[in-house]
């Protein structure tokens, strides 16, 4: 069963019909006084996995979790976590192209600060 799941990404990746397999992290969006502070719930990813662009209004964060803890010749039990590719894509109601975007990563979280005009200022 595993590797036919495997073969099924692997030849849907080819076409671009992968995206449906792609998870989304759940995230908090804040108005702050300079901006917005959005924190996404990353727990397991690798920092150098994570990758942020903007496009427009769009903040895109997407990535990998690879399960770090599989060794060669296990069968699971049970798995709940996705481990595959994530995209998230947030859109917010200023354009973003010359936001001053500054990143924190702790505990499991991606901050993500965008320093586009004060509070009163969209």
């Amino acid at each position: 069963m595993y590797l036919s799941r495997v073969m099924q990404i692997l030849i849907n990746s080819e076409n671009g019909i992968y995206q449906k397999n792609i998870w989304q992290p759940s995230a908090d969006i804040y108005r702050i006084e300079q901006g917005w502070l959005v924190k996404l719930d990353l727990a397991g990813v690798r920092s150098e996995d994570i990758h942020l662009s903007v496009r427009g209004q769009h903040l895109i964060i997407q990535g990998l979790r690879r399960d770090w803890i599989v060794e060669t010749g296990q069968q699971y039990y049970s798995m709940e976590i996705a481990y595959n590719r994530f995209k998230r894509v947030i859109e917010l109601p200023t354009h973003l192209e010359h936001a001053r975007i500054t990143t924190e990563y702790r505990d499991g979280m991606l901050l993500i600060w965008l320093k586009t005009a004060p509070k009163g200022g969209l």
